[in-house]
């Protein structure tokens, strides 16, 4: 069944458009109603990233919140990750992160966390959406037991306590000259100093947020200036995170992009070495490269492919028992040390292993030769496109050009009214016109 405000990954729209004060009070009623279980003082943790009109939801959030009876924790810009670990470690009942992730500052998002902090599931969403809808009027607390908000102190360094853990003891970066772009978003302040508490040089970009250029020509989406910096400043390495950090992609000593399919290529075959795969295989998703899965293949490792987005790679992980997956956008799960993507952690990972080989990193994050891929987006003002005669005829007419030497997926984003149209092949020439045939049909159909 179709949900009215939660996709993919939260809810998410123009602030002021969809995401109004409105919309964020009854999210805060609807979800604190459904996660008050049991007797207790039940209480709610809220980051977000550095957006403007995060100052908007975060007071609605919170009168919601409150008006049934829940305390509220205020966490401040902190990574979409640190909430998820701090909801478990704050024993909350609820985590929220206010953030529209890699979108720029006129979108924004609620991201919702349960007691253990997983993302929460399609069925306690679709509770959530219904009370969303309902009068709950009679459901409200009473003046004696309405909650409480309060800033929380120290978040920060309990993050960087926490992401330093994952490492060996032992192991430093002293020697690594890194540069770091935290898109002006929320991990503008903890990432550089936990670098820099593990021994590293740090050249921090993106750091300066001003709600309004979080994502603006920097970050993981656009890692041009990072770069840039890295060759302009002979660094080692450049790590790029999304607005929330969630996700990252990295750059070489050369400024060459390393996604995350040679993220999770690292990662994996490192874990394979030192005992530490729980099965031998990795989740990832329908845009993963075939290149990563023939070299996880040569590894003697399986590729388990999941639809887009990292709730469903980390539901087949937690269903199937494997322990690392991820997307080539950079969300990488480590079900060792996180309930979701975690942007740092997992570059971290890839610095020990840098530091272990004490080779570059242009040598170390090239683990295999990526297919020719094309992803082309095409925004669309209304309806269904996928459903248009012309855009099916289309897509048929792709795949009998490709005659199975690739592979096409189409499908409708769940943050944004856009089309995703990718292909990929051995022949670039062939997935080229394969997509175009494709996209002009679904700008015909957009243009109608």
């Amino acid at each position: 069944m179709a949900r009215k405000y939660f996709g993919t990954d939260g809810i998410r729209g123009r602030a002021n458009g969809l995401i109004t004060p409105e919309l964020a009070l009854k999210v805060g009623q609807a979800a604190g109603l459904v996660f008050q279980r049991g007797e207790h003082r039940h209480r709610v943790v809220i980051g977000k990233d550095t957006r403007l009109s995060g100052y908007m939801i975060e007071n609605a959030m919170v009168a919601g919140f409150t008006s049934v009876g829940m305390d509220v924790l205020l966490l401040g810009p902190i990574p979409t990750p640190a909430v998820a670990m701090l909801t478990k470690s704050m024993r909350a009942d609820l985590g929220v992160m206010i953030s529209a992730s890699h979108n720029l500052f006129d979108d924004n998002g609620i991201k919702l966390f349960g007691p253990a902090g997983f993302k929460l599931s399609d069925d306690v969403e679709a509770q959530i959406e219904q009370l969303m809808d309902e009068n709950i009027d009679k459901r409200l607390a009473q003046s004696a037991s309405l909650g409480r908000a309060r800033r929380i102190d120290g978040v920060h360094d309990r993050y960087i306590e926490f992401a330093k853990r994952t490492l060996p003891r032992d192991l430093s970066l002293d020697g690594l000259r890194v540069v770091v772009d935290c898109a002006h978003g929320a991990a503008y302040k903890v990432v550089p100093e936990a670098l820099w508490e593990l021994g590293a040089d740090v050249i921090s970009i993106g750091v300066e947020p001003d709600g309004f250029n979080i994502n603006k020509d920097c970050g993981s989406t656009s890692p041009e200036q990072l770069a840039r910096k890295v060759r302009e400043m002979r660094a080692d390495v450049g790590i790029a995170l999304d607005g929330d950090a969630d996700r990252v992609i990295m750059v070489d000593e050369r400024g060459h992009l390393v996604d995350g399919d040679q993220l999770i290529a690292v990662i994996a075959q490192s874990w394979k070495e030192d005992g530490r795969l729980a099965k031998a295989g990795v989740v990832a998703t329908v845009m993963s490269n075939l290149g990563l899965e023939r070299f996880l293949a040569s590894e003697g490792l399986s590729l388990i492919r999941t639809p887009v987005g990292d709730r469903y790679v980390l539901e087949q992980m937690l269903s199937q028992g494997y322990n690392l997956g991820g997307e080539p956008s950079g969300h990488i799960i480590m079900s060792d040390f996180t309930t979701t993507g975690d942007g740092f952690v997992a570059a971290l990972q890839v610095l020990a292993v840098v530091q272990k080989l004490g080779r570059p990193v242009s040598e170390v994050c090239h683990r295999f030769e990526a297919l020719p891929q094309i992803l082309k987006n095409v925004r669309y003002a209304n309806g269904k496109p996928l459903d248009n005669p012309g855009v099916k005829s289309a897509i048929v007419a792709a795949e009998k050009r490709l005659n199975g030497s690739g592979r096409l997926l189409v499908r409708s984003s769940g943050t944004e009214p856009v089309i995703r149209v990718m292909g990929e092949g051995d022949d670039r020439i062939v997935v080229e016109e394969a997509v175009d045939m494709i996209v002009s049909a679904l700008g015909l159909t957009a243009a109608a």
